[in-house]
């Protein structure tokens, strides 16, 4: 039974507390090992040399065993890569599927652009001493086989042709400055950074049946591969939230509508999809009592931010 069903006795489940809310360091330092057994449960071995986990690999193999397409391809597929990198056209004259799958492109161009950088910069699972450390390599490994995912995505929709390409001079420094900036000031933005992708696969969900209506069966597998991301990060939110003591967590607040806007403006697509200031207000106020119960009931949610007597 997912955790976000167990009654209070007033007839409506109990919320979970808010991720910014208190917690105490040997409640945090308890969750690192509670979070890596479950993650190396639900994910099996790491294959560090192919940067893949056992049961990933096999999960993408069976999507493309048995691949869903879309009925037609995108109105004119030629759109989508002349402006999956760069947006050329004027997005209000895109059609929405071309316009949502290129943020799409560049939302997840994003996530490889931050791992390739840091894989060179983290130890190998045999070179970690501690905990932290091997659950640092193992989620970079989570986060090539969540491109792996996005892949099957545009295949989906008939677009075979993806090639990821790095970011601008300016942003893909950025990326590359991250993983050498000490461990108490990374925290926040690194926490940040995990509940703004988080948001994103909320609202994307939540625009699935309006976008892609006329496709019923691609849009059900494009749901269901968003989905295996989703409660990846919905626990990497709670896995980052474990490095925040109070400071952290006052920092990390404040960083969430400087964060999310600036994001925001590198992908000029989102706010013709998206409501950028809700995307702001839902991080700032999340807590896991907003996740869909099939999700909760695969993911992985720190002790401190559960309901009362939650196990």
């Amino acid at each position: 039974m997912s955790d976000a069903r167990i009654s209070d006795g007033s007839g409506s489940p109990p919320r979970y507390r808010s991720v910014f809310s208190p917690s105490r360091g040997r409640e945090r330092r308890d969750n690192f090992e509670a979070y890596w057994n479950y993650t190396l449960a639900r994910d099996g071995a790491i294959l560090e040399v192919e940067r893949d986990l056992e049961r990933k690999k096999a999960l993408v193999a069976a999507f493309r065993a048995h691949p869903v397409r879309s009925r037609a391809p995108l109105p004119d597929p030629a759109r989508f890569y002349e402006n999956c990198v760069h947006l050329r056209a004027d997005a209000r004259r895109l059609d929405r599927k071309t316009l949502f799958f290129t943020f799409l492109y560049k939302f997840a161009r994003h996530e490889w652009v931050g791992i390739s950088a840091a894989w060179d910069e983290t130890p190998t699972i045999g070179a970690s001493r501690t905990v932290k450390r091997r659950i640092s390599r193992y989620h970079l490994c989570e986060e090539f086989c969540h491109l792996r995912l996005f892949d099957e995505m545009f295949r989906t929709f008939h677009l075979d042709h993806v090639e990821w390409v790095p970011l601008g001079k300016w942003m893909g420094r950025l990326y590359r400055v991250f993983p050498h900036v000490p461990g108490p000031l990374m925290a926040p933005a690194a926490f940040v950074t995990e509940l703004m992708g988080l948001m994103f696969y909320l609202h994307i969900d939540r625009r699935l049946d309006d976008l892609l209506a006329d496709e019923p069966e691609a849009r059900g597998r494009l749901r269901e591969l968003l989905r295996e991301i989703m409660t990846d990060e919905m626990s990497h939110v709670g896995q980052r939230r474990n490095f925040l003591g109070p400071l952290g967590v006052r920092v990390a607040r404040g960083l969430v509508a400087p964060m999310v806007r600036m994001f925001c403006r590198d992908l000029p697509e989102v706010r013709h999809l998206f409501d950028v200031d809700r995307l702001v207000s839902d991080a700032r106020g999340f807590d896991y009592s907003t996740m869909a119960p099939a999700v909760l009931e695969q993911g992985w949610v720190p002790s401190y931010l559960k309901p009362p007597g939650a196990a």
